[in-house]
């Protein structure tokens, strides 16, 4: 059974918004519900949940805390996923010291940099050189890396990385790196993201104010 990358994404987002829901007391939800907090239509939601073998009933719904439980199964975070990250500038410090990881039961296991005055073993979350970045994966079989080293060196470093057994990469480096082989890799270019932003928010503004072409 494979899934595309959109259903995993809206399989995140809707356990998020059930996790919201039942923060506020809801014991029962409805696609009708879900659909209108994600955008999408009620047929979307209901065939993605039919495609993992998630079923409510037509009037009553679906058990707010049921639904979170498998979904967390099927996201498989319903165990400490354990990560590194790859360079400790400023994005890769500012991830290893993110509280809001805990509380989806990520745990940044070890950072790793090339610069001397960064490497301390002793660090809440340690700071290795990245010569020990074979030894860290297999001995906490780590599977998932966070890369956020300079554009020059990150396909190396990714290359590094998938040799030493990492299946997966979430990739800040501004540089499209690309997966095969039983790796995935997920590239965030956050430039790029602001640049698509600005873009649509001009839009936006002709929009509200009836400009013509």
């Amino acid at each position: 059974m494979n899934a595309t990358k959109e259903v995993v994404v809206r399989l995140t987002k809707y356990k998020n918004v059930l996790e919201k829901l039942r923060s506020l007391g809801f014991v029962k939800v409805f696609s009708d519900n879900l659909a209108d907090a994600l955008g999408v239509s009620p047929a979307l939601v209901r065939k993605d949940f039919s495609f993992f073998g998630l079923s409510g009933k037509k009037r009553a719904g679906y058990r707010v805390e049921d639904l979170i439980a498998q979904l967390n199964h099927i996201l498989g975070v319903d165990e400490i996923q354990r990560v590194i990250v790859v360079g400790c500038g400023k994005i890769g410090t500012a991830l290893m010291r993110y509280r809001g990881f805990a509380r989806e039961k990520i745990r940044v296991v070890s950072g790793f940099d090339v610069d001397p005055a960064k490497i301390d073993a002793n660090a809440p979350v340690p700071i290795r050189d990245l010569n020990e970045i074979p030894y860290i994966v297999k001995s906490e079989s780590i599977r998932v890396a966070i890369l956020t080293v300079p554009e020059t060196v990150a396909t190396q470093v990714a290359e590094t990385l998938i040799a030493a057994g990492i299946k997966g990469i979430l990739n800040f480096a501004p540089i499209l790196l690309k997966g095969g082989n039983g790796v995935v890799v997920q590239n965030i270019n956050i430039a790029l993201e602001l640049e698509n932003l600005f873009c649509l928010l001009r839009f936006a503004d002709k929009d509200m104010g009836g400009e013509s072409a």
